[in-house]
């Protein structure tokens, strides 16, 4: 099973995030009329990614260690703003921020010990929480992103309470990966 931990988003957030892909790919369609090759993400599968597993036969296991991890208590995260990954110059990922306490980057980094602790090789970077809103199959500079995310660099797309994180199942498919919450964790 191909397997990830992570927070699903408000059904709010997701259309909102919607509106906004729509807004970008309007603006990059009006500037240029050159084959984008951006592989844009269903908003409805868009989820805030705390580990990724990939491949395991083991998710039993992982449910276990993951019900040890303590409990969760609620917070508050703000989705804000737009950038690129690794920069704009050769950007892979187009991507939206988000605004979180502490708290946030405390679970990540429970879920990971835990994780790490059942033999899944740690994350080689720290923790940069983001929704993905798009990848790039060639990484070039699009002075129409660009021009978007300057002028609208500090958007907010809304806010929602975490309470819960999922294990969720990821299959791949001609349409793009679908997703399925094996299990929950949280409140």
């Amino acid at each position: 099973m191909r397997c990830f931990i992570a927070i699903d988003l408000s059904e709010d957030i997701k259309a909102e995030i919607g509106r906004q892909q729509a807004a970008l790919r309007a603006a990059l369609a009006r500037a240029s009329s050159r084959d984008q090759k951006i592989n844009w993400t269903r908003p409805g599968g868009i989820h805030l990614t705390l580990k990724f597993l990939g491949e395991t036969d083991r998710a039993n296991q992982v449910i276990e260690a993951l019900q040890g991890i303590g409990p969760l208590e609620k917070f508050s995260v703000e989705v804000k703003g737009f950038g690129f990954f690794p920069d704009a110059r050769r950007p892979r990922v187009l991507w939206t921020g988000i605004d979180a306490p502490p708290a946030l980057g405390e679970l990540a980094s429970r879920v990971e010990t835990a994780m790490e602790k059942m033999g899944f090789p740690p994350e080689g970077r720290a923790f940069a929480p983001h929704l993905t809103l798009a990848r790039f199959k060639s990484p070039r500079s699009e002075p129409a992103l660009e021009a978007f995310i300057e002028q609208h660099g500090e958007l907010s797309l809304g806010r929602f309470e975490v309470s819960e994180f999922f294990l969720f199942e990821s299959k791949l498919s001609p349409r793009g990966a679908e997703y399925r919450k094996v299990a929950r964790f949280g409140t």
